[in-house]
């Protein structure tokens, strides 16, 4: 269905960087924001962030990071009792 709306400046700046963000076309953007507008809730993509692998791989496994200080502690005290004798 065709008909004329007449958008105030803010709806029109609202509109063009939800055109912008979203990459929709007019039509588009123009829909969606009366259907959350008239139901209360928009329409939303899930969200999906890209990851890299960055090509480090760490000579310390931080996954186990506190298994490894009480490795290092246990060996501090070993090496104080020794010294001890």
């Amino acid at each position: 269905m065709r008909t004329t709306v007449t958008l105030d400046p803010d709806v029109a700046r609202l509109r063009e960087r939800l055109m912008r963000e979203r990459g929709l076309t007019f039509r588009h953007a123009v829909n969606h924001a009366i259907r959350a507008g008239l139901t209360g809730q928009a329409e939303t993509a899930p969200v999906q962030t890209p990851t890299f692998r960055m090509g480090f791989e760490p000579a310390i496994p931080w996954d186990k990071a506190l298994r490894l200080a009480a490795e290092l502690e246990d060996g501090e005290l070993v090496r104080r009792l020794a010294a001890r004798k």
